[in-house]
């Protein structure tokens, strides 16, 4: 009898110590060795432990000791106070006996890299598909002050509180051989330039439209939008185009990570509703922002880049003309944001165009010049802002063109005119004194002008800065 009453005190002791042991903290992938937090700022971190219990997390930096208690699910969360850029720092997370240590924490500047498949585009490239100038790029990559987050593409019916197994690396050739490409280049651009950890992370989904990217609530606006996973769908059946389905997957499990901004790139899997894209963006947009608590968060998007759309005879051809007009109309709508133009650089018969280091410092110029004040340098592209009509010539002024306009000594070759019967003709483009007049024998009373306006057409109209003009429409047609 005592031997057996000594076995059941023995038992209880050992399942009290192993439920000590075994209440581990757990650490979504994000805070994890080599991270980059955002600098003079209070990021969230976050994590599970056991219910109700006493989380302790001290950060090297400061030695500061901040104490949480984890709720009922054993969710905890503590915001910290970082300094100015530097480190390497550690993050020591415990409850009880049980303790977690980040190493290799550096504090610094930290940018999400969104969108679709170019802005997911590695630096190796895709199968049969370069990256102009990669090999030389990836050789001479390592820099252990810039730091790369690739989430892995998922699809969910609901929000995820984590993303898929991943880590924190350090710029090397592997790791940015396998990084996008066009984030790779304005994250290096911005280190240059800084002389401070820069942190990427990339949440880019191949094919994927805007509504892919958005919870219920900011679609709510949008009822034509029916892809909504149903309650009943497997994880299986779900694609890159449900709605919700990334963000449950991809970027749910990310926001509340402390950000200085977004980058951009997509677009194209919505160029068949580019009227509903000019809402439904911005809306994207403003969720982002606030989600991310900053009603002011820079956003700076890539113009998708002219492409030879192949034709669907069962459906109505729309150039992707349209969607980039949707995307340049979103630049009054969306506050702080910047477009990086490539109408210079688009591939006629590749939806990926290979000069991503030029998208990379376009995105880099309009940050560095708008968010982190540098001056002196241009870095945005002369956009369409009004047009006016005299006899049968339209004269088109630009904003961004303060020195004026130029062609590099090329014919204009993409400008049309139109009249009162909105048929279109070739136009013949003139530049003069930082604007242009535009006109044609078939149209003496012109009423509309278009620039580019079609799915492909190699960009011939730059300001003197070198930066390429938005293709545009005077019209609403």
């Amino acid at each position: 009898m005592k031997l057996q009453k000594q076995a059941t005190i023995f038992l209880i002791c050992f399942i009290f110590i192993g439920s000590k042991a075994f209440s581990a903290i757990k650490l979504p992938y994000l805070f994890s060795d080599n991270m980059v937090l955002q600098q003079q700022s209070h990021p969230l971190i976050w994590g599970w432990s056991s219910a109700g219990a006493k989380v302790t997390l001290i950060t090297s930096w400061d030695k500061k000791k901040i104490v949480v208690t984890a709720d009922s699910s054993g969710k905890w969360k503590a915001n910290v106070a970082t300094p100015s850029a530097g480190g390497p720092f550690e993050i020591k997370i415990s409850e009880d006996s049980n303790s977690v240590t980040i190493k290799n924490v550096l504090i610094g500047e930290v940018w999400l890299c969104s969108g679709q498949s170019n802005m997911e585009m590695p630096m190796k490239g895709f199968r049969d598909q370069p990256i102009m100038g990669a090999s030389d790029a990836i050789f001479d990559s390592a820099n252990d002050q810039i730091r790369l987050f690739n989430v892995p593409r998922s699809v969910h019916r609901v929000p995820q509180e984590d993303c898929d197994k991943t880590k924190w690396d350090e710029a090397e050739p592997e790791s940015v051989s396998n990084f996008s490409a066009t984030a790779y280049y304005f994250g290096r651009l911005l280190y240059a330039k800084l002389k401070v950890p820069i942190g990427l992370v990339c949440n880019s989904y191949g094919g994927a439209p805007v509504e892919s990217f958005m919870d219920e609530e900011a679609l709510k606006p949008f009822p034509e939008i029916t892809s909504f996973p149903s309650k009943t769908d497997t994880e299986q059946k779900l694609t890159n185009h449900t709605a919700t389905g990334i963000y449950n997957g991809m970027l749910h499990p990310f926001l509340g990570f402390a950000i200085k901004g977004c980058i951009w790139y997509q677009g194209e899997s919505n160029a068949g509703r580019p009227k509903q894209y000019e809402t439904l963006f911005p809306a994207f947009v403003k969720m982002l922002k606030a989600k991310s608590n900053n009603d002011n968060l820079p956003f700076y998007y890539v113009q998708i880049a002219p492409y030879k759309i192949p034709v669907n005879n069962s459906a109505p051809q729309l150039t992707s003309a349209y969607l980039r007009d949707a995307q340049r109309k979103a630049l009054a709508v969306i506050p702080n944001s910047g477009m990086a133009v490539t109408m210079d650089i688009g591939t006629e018969n590749f939806i990926h165009p290979w000069d991503k280091e030029t998208v990379g410092k376009r995105l880099a110029y309009m940050a560095l010049a708008q968010t982190y004040g540098l001056k002196g340098f241009p870095y945005a592209s002369p956009m369409y802002e009004s047009v006016s009509f005299a006899g049968n010539v339209a004269t088109v002024q630009f904003s961004n063109a303060t020195n004026g306009l130029t062609s590099y000594g090329k014919t204009l070759s993409y400008f049309e005119i139109a009249g009162a019967d909105k048929v279109f003709y070739p136009a013949k483009a003139v530049i003069a004194q930082g604007k242009l007049q535009v006109s044609a024998p078939e149209v003496p009373n012109p009423v509309a002008v278009r620039y580019a306006f079609k799915d492909y057409a190699a960009g011939d109209l730059f300001n003197t800065e070198g930066f390429p003009a938005s293709s545009f429409r005077t019209d609403d047609w």
